[in-house]
């Protein structure tokens, strides 16, 4: 699975990642996966997103926060102790980017080497 968008020089793919990687804040795992999608969009970092299920969501505390791009679409952030908005997700992400649809993506996600 790979879904790609090209927009006025603006170019965003995601596909399925062949890493390790964990989200750590403060010594506390939040969540670790082999199966992550990784986004990548012309100026930004590359992003992975992971699936629900490799996130410890009892420990993320839902935010009010909000934001728009529109590339991806509107997305939701979610917190915890000492970290405010770390966490975001798209759930109803544009068509073109529809894999990552409520995948979590963290602020300091880190390849783990095997």
């Amino acid at each position: 699975m790979t879904s790609t968008r090209a927009t006025r020089g603006h170019h965003i793919t995601v596909e399925p990642g062949t890493v390790h990687v964990r989200a750590v804040h403060d010594g506390q795992v939040l969540a670790e996966s082999r199966r992550p999608l990784v986004l990548r969009e012309t100026g930004c970092p590359d992003r992975y997103y992971l699936p629900p299920e490799d996130v410890r969501t009892e420990l993320l505390n839902p935010s009010e926060t909000t934001t728009h791009c529109p590339f991806k679409g509107d997305a939701s952030y979610w917190s915890v102790p000492g970290a405010a908005d770390l966490v975001w997700a798209y759930p109803d992400p544009k068509p073109e980017v529809a894999a990552i649809q409520d995948y979590f993506c963290f602020y300091g996600t880190a390849v783990v080497p095997d």
